[in-house]
């Protein structure tokens, strides 16, 4: 067995993991370095090709699979940040296997393909969490449901005639989420006595001695400012990460409460509640307002 760090071990993000078991390879994330992204100032990023992209650092530099690209049997995304996602529409031509993410994953990475105007040739397969998929006759693919700051979350198992694979990258234990279910504790434990082999770990701060609050606190701390304050009269602006659809829940249900006229503005904002909205995970409907383009963010 071996494992190849090709990307996000010395930066936040540019996440791209890739596991050798005999003459089978799988691929784990496949993501963007934002800040390198953002840095460019000469011009549409979207102009740059995939060579020069991995030059300056803004995706993994995947050459140390060239030799082996045709042993390469799945592409597996754990959730849909860009920081695990979005270099797919430029690496995935390497690679003729399938792309395999939860349904939400999935959906924003069509997305991501038509934005860059890319039209994979790999097949998009959706995995509901707490499910599993077999890749081939030696290595399966088990997703278990996990909490982070979007939605259908998942650790990724890898099942191998060599031992069991955890990557848990990017995650958070969040026993009382606003959306969805908490983490899936009892998988976790029926594998740790299965006996992992390797655990591929990302934890920010980790040295910090700390603990991350629950959801739950933070929509309370929303609550608080939202109906703590004189704002009678005045527009409210609330800003998030556009892809946490649980914290999008509280404001709205917030607003609504207020009375007051919800509008999510700007296109990564409709990018991910239309999605949300899509597959039925949350419908926010005739309660928001969105305005997703430029003209139509002007004219608010």
């Amino acid at each position: 067995m071996k494992i190849y760090t090709i990307g996000g071990y010395s930066e936040v993000g540019k996440n791209m993991t890739a596991l050798e078991v005999g003459n089978e390879i799988i691929i784990l994330d496949c993501g963007l370095y934002l800040p390198k992204l953002l840095d460019y100032e000469e011009g549409d990023p979207r102009d740059l090709t995939t060579k020069e992209l991995i030059k300056i650092g803004v995706i993994p530099n995947d050459n140390i699979l060239d030799s082996k690209r045709d042993n390469v049997k799945a592409i597996v995304l754990g959730h849909c940040h860009l920081d695990h996602i979005g270099a797919v529409p430029y690496l995935a031509k390497h690679y003729k296997c399938d792309i395999i993410g939860t349904r939400y994953t999935i959906e924003v990475l069509k997305t991501l393909l038509e934005d860059k105007k890319v039209d994979v040739k790999n097949r998009l397969r959706i995995l509901n969490c707490n499910s599993s998929f077999k890749v081939s006759d030696n290595i399966t693919i088990e997703f278990i449901n996990m909490t982070h700051s979007t939605v259908q979350v998942v650790l990724i198992a890898i099942h191998t005639k060599e031992g069991i694979v955890l990557y848990a990258n990017d995650f958070k234990f969040d026993n009382h989420p606003v959306l969805g279910k908490k983490p899936d504790y009892q998988r976790l434990e029926e594998l740790g006595k299965q006996g992992v082999k390797a655990l591929i770990l990302d934890s920010l701060n980790s040295r910090e001695e700390m603990k991350t609050p629950s959801e739950k606190v933070a929509r309370e701390l929303l609550k608080d400012v939202l109906f703590g304050v004189n704002n009678k009269g005045k527009g409210v602006i609330v800003t998030t990460f556009s892809s946490h659809i649980a914290r999008l829940k509280s404001i709205v249900e917030f607003g609504k409460r207020m009375n007051r006229k919800v509008l999510f503005l700007g296109r990564s904002l409709h990018k991910y509640s239309t999605i949300a909205s899509k597959i039925d995970i949350i419908n926010f409907g005739k309660d928001v307002e969105i305005s997703g383009f430029r003209e139509q963010v002007k004219k608010k």
